[in-house]
């Protein structure tokens, strides 16, 4: 066997036990947040021993040294040596998001995947890909995501908090980066908007922009009121509140191509024809210009798709280029900020 079939040969017997293994990784984590590893560590302000961690936690000392083990070699936390020199642990910056809850955590949204209900579809994620199969979450729950979640309220707020967990990070990298895009903008409806936290940390930012929050009315009939914010319940699939802007974060991945003309024809409808404008802030897939390193992230976000929506998907620029065409746009742009999402301003 040459040498590099060896390397192959080796690496693959590596991979292979990933694979195989593959859901350990947020099974442990998920116990990690449970327990409230990460709160303890933080609230210890130094690095904590073993000892002083299963007695804060009231875990068995034996257990959490393997647990604490195995999130130690996958870089979540870290050794070091505490004030009485046995080995602590410590915080790194991945661990600081299983934090909560905070602007920087994504807690909630690690705990809506890795919910029973949200996992159960992955086993069958087969259907999905077979010719007149059905969606995986339909083949699990009887139902879609979205009939499932009106009829199940824990299910809703689930969804609303995780989203609201990425829209903080969302809106701070939006701001960061292309803060111009909001320039003159005086009304803004965040369509899917969720429980309003997008909107609100835009209106927060942006004081001079009135915000609508917009989504299906069962959602925003328990939404908190945020200053400067209208909750507004609908169906984006028959209409939109008129504003100068309409924002879509997380939305149009959860839906087929018409689906999608559909509903950025109704934004279309709701903005100014002189200079209005829709801002999309999705993934776009299959970029070499952006950063490679979150190519997978926006992969597996796509399998994601898959597993828990019935016709949604994550999109290269020419498919989002032909949706927004179709949908009567004279011109759009796309901006990469260094995360898994871009910002799309379509243009009528």
């Amino acid at each position: 066997m040459k040498e590099e079939e060896k390397e192959e040969e080796a690496q693959a017997e590596v991979e292979k036990w990933k694979y195989i293994f593959g859901f350990t990784n947020m099974a442990v984590v998920k116990c990690a947040i449970e327990l409230g590893i990460s709160d303890a560590i933080q609230n210890h302000k130094s690095p904590i021993p073993l000892s002083d961690l299963s007695s804060i936690l009231n875990c068995n000392p034996s257990y959490l040294h393997r647990i604490m083990r195995f999130l130690v070699h996958q870089k979540i936390f870290r050794e070091k040596p505490s004030i009485n020199g046995s080995t602590g642990y410590e915080q790194t910056p991945l661990s600081r998001k299983l934090l909560g809850p905070g602007e920087n955590s994504l807690k909630p949204l690690f705990l809506l995947e890795s919910s029973p209900v949200m996992l159960a579809p992955w086993h069958f994620l087969s259907s999905r890909v077979l010719l007149n199969g059905t969606g995986a979450f339909e083949g699990a729950h009887g139902d879609d995501v979205w009939k499932y979640a009106e009829e199940n309220p824990g299910l809703t707020t689930m969804i609303n908090e995780a989203m609201a967990s990425n829209a903080r990070l969302a809106v701070r990298s939006v701001i960061e980066k292309c803060p111009e895009i909001f320039d003159g903008v005086k009304s803004l409806v965040d369509v899917g908007g969720g429980n309003g936290t997008f909107v609100s940390l835009l209106v927060k930012a942006f004081p001079w922009i009135d915000g609508i929050n917009f989504d299906l009315p069962h959602v925003v009939s328990v939404n908190p009121e945020f200053e400067g914010v209208t909750n507004v319940g609908g169906d984006m699939f028959q209409n939109v509140p008129n504003a100068d802007a309409a924002s879509l974060m997380w939305v149009l991945h959860d839906w087929n191509d018409e689906e999608c003309i559909e509903i950025l024809k109704k934004c279309k409808e709701a903005i100014p024809k002189e200079n209005g404008k829709v801002i999309i802030i999705e993934a776009v897939v299959g970029e070499d210009k952006i950063d490679d390193k979150l190519e997978i992230a926006r992969l597996l976000l796509d399998m994601t798709i898959m597993a828990h929506t019935k016709t949604g998907k994550e999109r290269t620029s020419k498919e989002w280029g032909f949706v927004i065409q179709k949908a009567g746009f004279s011109s759009h742009s796309i901006s990469h900020i260094s995360s898994i999402q871009s910002i799309i301003q379509c243009f009528p």
